[in-house]
């Protein structure tokens, strides 16, 4: 073989020795797709994202209250501001994407996605992907994470929530049965349901929350002693994870004697000896331990005779139950979509098609009572016609909670302006439904800002003037991050933001020939305030200028820092 050849075939051994490492490098389980680029996305590589406040849709019902937020634009742009303002805050992030039907009922890189479009899947996960591994960030070290979908992408959307929320996050998959009726012009099975993909930050931190009981299963506690009302359950337990070879620990003899009727882990005199073994003969296990056996088996362990044998029950408080565990299947005529969905907007804006395919009302009410405390703060970033925050209104004004949402949508058919703005600003001052009754309001406060972009030519190389133009028009963003969310003053060289008996002041010159003034100004005050002070680069000035009033910040080499990361992703 010439030596030419020999090099020749040595180079195409290269290569193919390359293409194996590659390939064994490769993912052999999950989701591989096409990544398709977006132009909201390409636009961050030379722009950075921020807030501006549309002042004459600010609702104030109550000032005491906190202020909720409806951020206008694309929910890219909107997540990479939170990444910002909130990370790691949100107790719920409630999702509710398009579904990708190939119906034009979504867009992609400004151009609806049909049914014959051979990349329909790939586009629609590259689409989702960015958007989830934003979001996760901004969740709180318990929080929830919930993704609506139906069956055109659930299989896809689940193994690609596994990857990124990871699979032992996952804490369920929920059917919820929205259309009784059924879909008729599904061609085999009419559809009834939707499904929920329910994951957690950190399975070992997250809670779920239960159902209250309804009067007809309270009514089931016919019973009563000393401490409460009560039914009975066998103290025998059966099903899942019951027999002794799963919980040996919790098979062991219990001697009762009838005369006395009383339980013990000792033989006595007269005692008979109980065992976990049910009528068909099988060793079955108690439901407690021992050390719990002990503590609580004269109080809450009682004998009665069954087909003529002792038979061990435990008495199952009304106290002991905080509610009904959610199950994996919601069927409940409150889910359906057409009555508490549509029909809730036809009383809101009148009769007519006012918003393709809203949620039920009461099902998203149900969702954050399981999934939210009093005072969580929540997040939909497909907020649609603005059920979330319609939800979250009334189960404050039910419990008295504190809890606050922010709402994420484009304006595309002015959805944003004349839907999910319009809904909350008449839930909050009342309306008259569609047969003519009064509506009371519900107290809440609303803040309507827009994303906007600004121009910085290229982020990762970022120039001096670039810098100097993100301080000055990231004002309204950092007051968000701060929660002080009412200007008070604008000039050349700071901006003055107040709320809740604080201040928050961004000096945006490179000089600081004027920064001791704002200073002065911040501690005349007596407010708790933050400074963000412009610098170059990074704790420039954060040892400066502190007092116990005034905590000094960065600018803007944080904001930077985030969208940078962004990239990445």
């Amino acid at each position: 073989m010439s030596d030419i050849k020999q090099t020749e075939l040595n180079a195409r051994i290269s290569e193919l020795e390359s293409e194996i490492k590659k390939l064994k490098s490769a993912k052999t389980y999950g989701l591989i797709w096409e990544d398709k680029p977006e132009d909201v996305i390409l636009q961050c590589r030379d722009s950075v994202p921020v807030l501006r406040e549309v002042k004459n849709k600010k609702i104030v019902a109550d000032p005491s209250l906190p202020t909720n937020l409806l951020i206008e634009g694309d929910n890219y742009h909107s997540l990479s501001v939170l990444n910002y303002t909130h990370r790691g805050q949100f107790d719920v992030i409630y999702a509710d994407p398009p579904y990708n039907t190939g119906n034009k009922s979504w867009r992609y890189n400004n151009d609806y996605i049909e049914k014959e479009d051979e990349f329909r899947h790939s586009k629609w996960l590259s689409y989702i992907n960015k958007r989830v591994r934003l979001a996760k960030n901004l969740l709180s070290d318990s929080g929830i994470l919930i993704f609506a979908i139906d069956d055109y992408e659930a299989h896809t959307l689940r193994l690609l929530l596994d990857e990124i929320m990871g699979e032992d996050n996952r804490l369920g998959t929920v059917a919820v049965v929205h259309n009784p009726r059924g879909r008729n012009d599904d061609r085999f099975f009419a559809t009834q349901h939707e499904y929920m993909l329910v994951y957690a930050k950190d399975k070992d931190k997250a809670v779920l929350g239960n159902f209250d009981l309804t009067d007809e299963e309270r009514g089931q506690y016919k019973k009563s002693d000393d401490i409460s009302s009560y039914s009975e359950a066998s103290f025998m337990r059966t099903g899942n994870n019951s027999t002794p070879r799963e919980r040996p620990k919790l098979f062991y003899p219990i001697f009762y004697n009838p005369k006395t009727q009383k339980l013990s882990l000792k033989k006595a005199k007269d005692s008979i000896e109980l065992l976990p073994i049910n009528e068909a003969g099988e060793e079955k296990t108690w439901r407690w331990g021992t050390a719990t056996f002990e503590k609580l088996c004269d109080t809450d362990l009682f004998v009665k005779t069954v087909k003529g044998k002792y038979r061990i029950f435990k008495k199952r408080r009304l106290t002991d139950e905080a509610g009904k565990k959610p199950k994996s299947i919601w069927y409940n005529p409150r889910y359906d979509a057409s009555t508490y969905g549509i029909m809730v907007l036809q009383d809101i804006f009148g009769r007519g098609n006012h918003f393709n395919y809203p949620k039920s009302l009461l099902l998203m009410e149900d969702i954050l009572e399981v999934t939210s405390k009093p005072d969580s703060l929540v997040l939909d970033f497909f907020a649609g016609s603005g059920t979330t925050g319609h939800a979250v209104l009334n189960l404050n004004e039910r419990d008295g909670g504190a809890r606050r949402f922010i709402l994420c949508t484009n304006n595309e058919n002015n959805i944003c302006e004349e839907v999910t703005y319009e809904r909350i600003k008449r839930v909050v001052k009342g309306y008259k439904d569609r047969r003519g009754n009064a509506v009371d309001g519900v107290l809440g406060n609303l803040g309507y800002y827009k994303t906007d972009l600004v121009n910085i030519e290229k982020l990762q190389t970022i120039s001096d003037t670039a810098r100097l133009k993100i301080t000055y028009q990231a004002g309204e963003m950092i007051a968000i991050r701060e929660d002080t969310l009412a200007e008070k003053e604008k000039n050349e060289w700071w901006q003055i933001f107040e709320g809740h008996g604080r201040s928050t002041a961004i000096y945006f010159r490179e000089d600081k020939l004027r920064l001791g003034d704002l200073v002065k100004e911040l501690n005349a005050t007596s407010n708790p305030s933050t400074l963000y002070v412009f610098g170059w680069g990074k704790n420039d000035y954060k040892n400066e200028y502190t007092s116990p009033l005034i905590r000094v910040e960065d600018i803007p080499e944080p904001i930077i820092e985030v969208y940078k990361e962004i990239n990445r992703l």
